[in-house]
Parts: C-alpha cells; sequence; structure tokens
C-alpha cells in the first residue's frame, strides 16, 4: 500500500504534497480538512481516547486465533529474520472489498503462495486521503459494493490461519475512533491481523492507540517521511514496531516513473538512528525500482497502487487474479 498526507505527515512532520505534478487527477472525494483543522482534531482526538471515546467495559485480550503463533511469525520477527538473512521484504498492498470480499480472499491467498512477506490490506475509507487516484478509486468500489469494516474482519477470520505470511491492515483513524479504540484493536487482532497502519494519525495523537494495541499484540506502524525532522524522525522509529515505513516522496501514493534519488540517503539517515527494519514505500511499481531500493539497503520494498491496479481495472475478477499473481511474481523476482 499500500500509504502520506497533511494529517500522515503531522504523524512524522510537516506536511506532505497533495500530489505529484505527474499523478493524474484524483477524484472527487470529501475535502481534508486544513492543516490547522486537523492539528486541533487531533487534539481532540487523543482526549476523547483517553475518555468518552473508551468503552465502559474493559475490553479483554482476545483468545489467539486458530494458527496465530503456529504457522506465522510477527511481523518484526519475519522482518528480523529476513534483515538477518540479507533479504529484503516484499510486502505488497490491496484494498479490501476491490473488487468484492470473496476476490480480496483469493488475492490474500494468492499474495501469500507467491511468496509475500507480509501483506498490508486496506480497510475502504470514503476520504482516502493519503492515496492517489488508484487507490480512492479502488476504495470507491469497494464501498460502493457494501464493504464493512466488519464484513473486512469477519473475511480475515476465515483467511489468516491459513497464511504463513502476517496481515498488516491499513486504517484511516475515523473507522477506529467510531468503533472505539480498545474495541477496534481487539477485534482487529482477534481477526487473525498482526499490524496496523493509521496513515492520517498525528505522531503525538498515537499514545492511546499504541496502548491498546501492545495489549493485544498488534503492532503499529509508524511513518516518516522526506521532511521529518531528525528529532521527530528519531521519536517514530523508536515507537514503530514491525517496522519503520519510509514513504519515499512528498506526496500521495501511485506509481512514478523513477525512484526518488534521496531515498538511498533517506535509508540510511533512518538506520543510522535504529536497527529495526526499514520499509520503502510509495511510487514503487516496476521491478527495477524494487531491484534498485533493495541495494540502496532497504529491508522491505512496498508496493501499493500498482499491485491493486492489477485487480481494479480487469474486466473481471478471474482476470484480475491472473494479471495479480503475474505481476505480483515479477515483483518478488526482482529482489535479491
Amino acid at each position: 500500500m499500500a500509504f502520506a498526507t497533511k494529517a500522515a505527515s503531522a504523524s512524522t512532520s510537516q506536511s506532505l504534497s497533495s500530489s505529484s505534478s505527474s499523478s493524474p487527477a484524483p477524484l472527487r472525494l470529501p475535502r481534508r480538512a486544513t492543516a490547522v483543522a486537523w492539528r486541533r482534531k487531533a487534539t481532540a482526538v487523543v482526549r476523547v481516547v483517553a475518555g468518552a471515546a473508551a468503552p465502559s467495559v474493559p475490553v479483554p485480550a482476545p483468545a489467539m486465533p486458530a494458527g496465530i503463533g503456529k504457522r506465522r511469525l510477527s511481523v518484526s520477527q519475519t522482518m528480523s529474520r529476513l534483515k538477518a538473512q540479507g533479504k529484503a521484504a516484499f510486502i505488497p498492498y490491496i484494498t479490501a472489498g476491490d473488487p468484492d470480499l470473496a476476490t480480496t480472499a483469493e488475492a490474500l491467498r494468492l499474495l501469500d503462495a507467491c511468496g509475500a512477506d507480509v501483506i498490508e490490506l486496506g480497510v475502504p475509507f470514503s476520504d482516502p486521503y493519503a492515496d492517489g487516484p488508484v487507490i480512492q478509486a479502488s476504495a470507491a468500489r469497494a464501498l460502493a459494493g457494501g464493504t464493512t469494516t466488519d464484513a473486512v474482519l469477519a473475511m480475515l477470520r476465515e483467511v489468516t490461519p491459513g497464511l504463513s505470511c502476517p496481515v498488516v491492515l491499513f486504517s484511516y483513524f475515523n473507522p477506529i475512533l467510531r468503533r472505539g479504540v480498545a474495541e477496534f484493536a481487539a477485534a482487529v487482532r482477534e481477526a487473525g491481523v498482526r499490524g496496523l497502519i493509521v496513515p492520517d494519525l498525528p505522531y503525538g495523537a498515537t499514545c492511546a492507540l499504541r496502548s491498546e494495541a501492545m495489549k493485544t499484540n498488534l503492532e503499529l506502524v509508524l511513518l516518516t517521511t522526506p521532511s521529518t525532522p531528525e528529532e521527530r524522525m528519531k521519536e517514530i522509529t523508536k515507537a514503530s514496531e514491525g517496522f519503520i515505513y519510509l514513504v519515499s516522496v512528498n506526496g500521495v501514493t501511485g506509481p512514478r516513473a523513477d525512484v526518488n534519488t534521496r531515498v538511498e540517503s533517506l535509508i540510511q539517515e533512518v538506520k543510522q538512528v535504529t536497527d529495526k527494519p526499514v520499509a520503502v514505500g510509495f511510487g514503487i511499481s516496476k521491478p527495477e525500482h524494487v531491484k534498485q531500493i533493495a541495494e540502496w539497503g532497504a529491508d522491505g520494498v512496498i508496493i501499493g497502487s500498482a499491485m491493486v491496479r492489477q485487480l481494479g481495472e480487469a474486466a473481471s475478477p478471474k482476470e484480475g487474479l491472473r494479471r495479480l499473481e503475474k505481476y505480483a511474481r515479477s515483483m518478488k523476482n526482482a529482489l535479491p
């Protein structure tokens, strides 16, 4: 996904540009709040999460789903094992419910069979403003088809026990807040999910979510960007679990012709302050991109929009799965 916005950048530093000049015009989805309004909202979120929004009855840690711990490692264990072997993780992203949840279930199994080391699954949201037009369109199709968070979690409860790789859920904060942070974390973990990415939650507002995630053994992956100040980047890398999500550009998700050459130095900057694995995302769409980023020292490569396009732009779900398999194998094979 795979995931930055002005809100996401608040969680990592300043702001990301709304789009790259080469990206096609995004869909007309609900407009995002201004940076000032969002900062106020983020402050309110901290207060709400800490108080009234929390369930009146504590939510106990869920029972370990079937298959968890027996067949699959956690996200951090998976990334650390690959790092020790000198390999970079293949991390594909798809949107849940596009074109439908039955196809999503098959796509998860297919990506696992194609050698995915971690899979990011996006929960469709009506205002996915960290994303470019491809994932925006994907989310719109999924919502139009009736996909809900509950339906996504029900599907995952059926699928995750049979997967060999961990699943990380990519969700905007609004659905989490509506459900209640503690209840959401427990439900996600019960569905067999091992990690969580929330691109629009400011870093300063992550405390409550991090606390609930830790209670349920859910790893909260945080993002850092090219514009993140060094001190804030150090804080983010210290708090992030699973891996550090390094956003390669100041902009939204979407394929680019070339990888930002600054990524090489950004990877090294992050590695100077942490020994945690670093995965690079945004703008990666070609085997040569994957190979280049791995050679620069990334511990993982995240492919979102280009992966989503294989399913979303196919004439049928069956054709989409064929396209997805061919594309996923080409990207996996490009890794050293």
